[in-house]
This record gives structure tokens, C-alpha cells and sequence, in this order.
């Protein structure tokens, strides 16, 4: 045997280099063979493990279904967008993003339990079976939203006063924000509504906050300030008049004014009226006008009076975005006889804006609010249109209290009548909301 006769060999003091040269041979090819095996398996694995990454990363970006957070898991800060005071914050654009379905987190109320919901707005209390709508939470792109945390903001308004400043679409706005913090003060005791003509407020009077809602769809006086009876086609403003609803704000700690809709035509041929000087003085005069041209004249009275009047050194000034409505189903490829009426899903399309909704009116906001700076003043955009333009399901269609009996016409064809304007809570207006409380309590 082999062994054996090596063994002899070097006890006779025989030359090793016949015996071991060819071991040593044999010895390096076996480890360039294991060598190579070894390098390949790595490779192997490396190109496996990298193909899994990517094959997760499709399935993640295809669909977010559910995110658990368990006790005590933060969600992720990017760029410092959950942690408080974070100067970096200013390169996230809250905007852009998309809806993720998350039944685990969300809704962040339970609707039928909040006391101060408004019955146009409740939809599962008025039938509305699919509840999908309520578990869509909004994603922006490569950063998060701050979570939502209702105590601190109490906290934050501890002593102050919120006040939201326009019309119903802002009401459900306002009906939203204290849903959203009034389960957190679960003392009947401490919290109550107040009702006083065009301003209602809400109060949580251990933290002595409140959160008011000042019916104005004009902003400036009108023949609409009547938060009940009023004619949404036919109306008329007064330009030069915004002192009666500025009074409601004046001592506010933050203000968020709105003013969208009621801008909108109703019809092709509508436009509407224009009043200068007052009856009283005798030199009154009304001016007929495209219904754009009315909203600049609006923007204009309240931009000289925030430039006159606000305490810029006390108060935070908010503008909501244009909220679409979805009364055109064309927009996302469904026939317009049905409006919403039926919708259960967002629109998925990346980028999509609706034909119908006028993304042009911010923009004259802003050029508007702009003329503030040089004062030291700045008009913060809550820029919700893009996101909420995704939400067609999220709309009370049917679902809500009908305060006019239904005809046999309406109840035989229900899109005809479906709400496609308002919201349903829980639901998109709460994203808006988030937006407020990142500004109020990070920046």
C-alpha cells in the first residue's frame, strides 16, 4: 500500500520527493478544485439572495397590503420625517405618494363611537356596508407622514385657539380633526360642542383647546353666509366687505381657510355677481363676471387684510387645496351616469388628475399669498388635491342623511342623487389632517 511503503521509505532515509510529489500535485489541484466549487457556491448564493432582494422589492412596490405595528415598532424616519423638529423635513414632499391598504393601523377612529360626527358624513351608520374606504393609509413617496399622535396635539393647542374658515367641504374637514382627537379624552365631562349660528366649536376643556368651524364659502361677505339657507347658483359678493367674518378669526392661533367649490360653475353659462359700495350708503353697484375672476377679487380682500391685521408673531395661516369632487366618471374611464355611486377602490394610476378638477385655482392662491412674504407673513399650503384625486371610492355617495324626502325618480336611480363632493368618515380628510399636525407639531 501506499501509506506503507512511504513510511518505509523515509525509515531508510529514502529521497521523499519520489514518494511526495505526486501527493503534492494532487494536493493542489484538489484545493483549486474545492477553491473554485467554493467561489461558485458564493457566487451562486450572492446572485440567488440578490435576485430574492429584487424579486421582494417587485412585490412590495406591486402592493402594500398590511403593515403590523406591533407594540413599540416605529415606523421608519427618512429624512427625519417622524422625529419632532427636524430641519431636513423640508425635502419631503408630503404630496406625492400613493394610498397603501392597511387594515392594521388604520382608520385612526372608530366613526360610529366619535359623538361629534355629522350624519352627511357617516356613511356605515347610513348603510354603507363596504368599509375598505376607511383602511387606506397615504404613503409619500421615499419618506413618511409624522404618525399622528392626538395627545400631543392637544398639547400643542393647550391655551389656543384652531379655527377652520369656510365651507361644508371644510366642515368635514373640521368634523374629521376632532373625531380625531376627541377618543383621547374619554371623559364625556371634558369635552362639549357648541353651536352658535355660523361658527360651532369644539372644546376640550381640560387642555382649555379649541376647534372651531366658521361657515364662510367666500370668504368675503356674501349673499351665502347663511350656513343653512343659501343658493349655491346664484350668488353675489361684496368686494370690498370682509370685516364681519374677520372678526371670527382675528384672535385665532391658527387659522385654515378653504375656498374651492363654490368657485366652480355649476353649469356653462353661470357667473356670478359682484357688489361694491352698500345699499345703506346709496352707492351701491353690482358688476355681472366669470365666476375665476370673483375669486381673485376674494383672494384680494383677504390677502390686505391678513397684511393689515394678523399678529404675525402669534398666528399660523393655513390654506386648504381644491378637493375634487368625482361627479364625472369618464375621468377614470366609467360611464358619467353613475358618478361615483358603487366605487369601492382608489384609482391606482401614478400621477392621475381628473379633467374636471381645476388645479389652476391653487395656483392663483398662492400668487396671491405670495405678496405676503415681504411681511413676514406666510400662508402654509395643505396641498391635498393630487391624493385626494386618487379617492373615488371615497365619497358618500347614497350613505348619509337625506334632509329632503327622496323622490321615486331618485330612489329608482341612486347616482342620480350620490354625494360625490363630500367625504366619508374615517376616511381622505384625516390624510389632511395629518398634513396639519406634521406642520403644527414638526415644523
Amino acid at each position: 500500500m501506499k501509506t506503507e511503503a512511504g513510511h518505509k521509505a523515509i525509515a531508510a532515509g529514502g529521497k521523499m520527493t519520489v514518494l511526495h510529489a505526486p501527493v503534492g500535485v494532487m494536493s493542489i489541484v484538489t484545493s483549486l478544485v474545492a477553491f473554485f466549487i467554493l467561489a461558485s457556491s458564493i457566487v451562486f448564493l450572492f446572485d440567488r439572495g440578490q435576485e430574492e432582494q429584487v424579486q421582494m422589492a417587485v412585490e412590495h412596490g406591486r402592493q402594500e397590503v398590511q403593515v403590523k405595528l406591533e407594540a413599540g415598532l416605529q415606523e421608519p424616519a427618512i429624512r427625519g420625517t417622524t422625529e419632532e423638529g427636524d430641519a431636513s423635513n423640508e425635502e419631503c414632499n408630503w404630496s406625492r405618494g400613493r394610498w397603501v391598504y392597511d387594515n392594521v393601523s388604520r382608520p385612526l377612529y372608530n366613526g360610529l363611537k366619535c359623538a361629534f360626527i355629522f350624519p352627511e358624513v357617516a356613511c356605515d351608520k347610513y348603510g354603507r356596508k363596504d368599509v375598505m374606504y376607511q383602511h387606506w393609509r397615504w404613503q409619500p413617496h421615499g419618506c413618511d407622514l409624522p404618525r399622528f399622535d392626538a395627545i400631543k396635539l392637544l398639547e400643542k393647542l393647550r391655551n389656543k385657539r384652531l379655527v377652520f374658515v369656510g365651507d361644508s367641504v371644510n366642515r368635514n374637514q373640521w368634523v374629521s380633526l376632532v373625531c380625531m382627537v376627541e377618543a383621547s379624552i374619554p371623559d364625556d365631562r371634558l369635552k362639549i360642542r357648541i353651536f352658535n349660528g355660523s361658527l360651532i366649536s369644539f372644546r376640550a376643556l381640560e387642555y382649555n383647546a379649541t376647534i372651531d368651524f366658521y361657515w364662510s364659502p367666500l370668504l368675503v361677505e356674501s349673499n351665502s353666509d347663511n350656513p343653512i339657507i343659501h343658493r349655491v347658483e346664484y350668488r353675489i359678493i361684496r368686494a370690498d366687505r370682509i370685516e364681519k367674518h374677520a372678526s371670527v378669526w382675528r384672535d385665532a392661533d391658527i387659522v385654515v381657510f378653504n375656498s374651492y367649490l363654490w368657485w366652480r360653475k355649476q353649469k356653462d353659462d353661470m357667473r356670478m355677481k359682484v357688489m361694491y359700495g352698500s345699499f345703506e350708503d346709496g352707492d351701491a353697484k353690482l358688476d355681472e363676471m366669470e365666476m375665476v375672476d370673483g375669486f381673485e377679487i376674494a383672494l384680494k380682500k383677504l390677502t390686505e387684510w391678513l397684511g393689515e391685521n394678523i399678529d404675525k408673531s402669534k398666528t399660523r395661516i393655513f390654506f386648504a387645496g381644491s378637493s375634487p369632487t368625482h361627479s364625472w366618471a369618464s375621468d377614470w374611464g366609467g360611464e358619467d351616469k353613475n358618478k361615483c355611486f358603487n366605487e369601492t377602490e382608489p384609482i391606482y394610476k401614478t400621477g392621475y388628475k381628473a379633467a374636471t378638477t381645476d388645479y389652476s385655482l391653487m395656483a392663483t392662491a398662492k400668487s396671491y399669498f405670495r405678496t405676503l412674504e415681504p411681511k413676514g407673513i406666510h400662508v402654509q399650503i395643505l396641498n391635498i388635491t393630487e391624493l385626494s384625486d386618487y379617492r373615488k371610492d371615497g365619497h358618500p355617495t347614497v350613505f348619509r342623511k337625506q334632509y329632503v324626502p327622496l323622490t321615486k325618480e331618485q330612489i329608482g336611480d341612486p347616482a342620480s342623487y350620490a354625494d360625490c363632493t363630500h367625504w366619508c368618515l374615517p376616511g381622505v380628510p384625516d390624510v389632511w389632517n395629518e398634513f396639519l399636525y406634521g406642520y403644527l407639531v414638526q415644523k
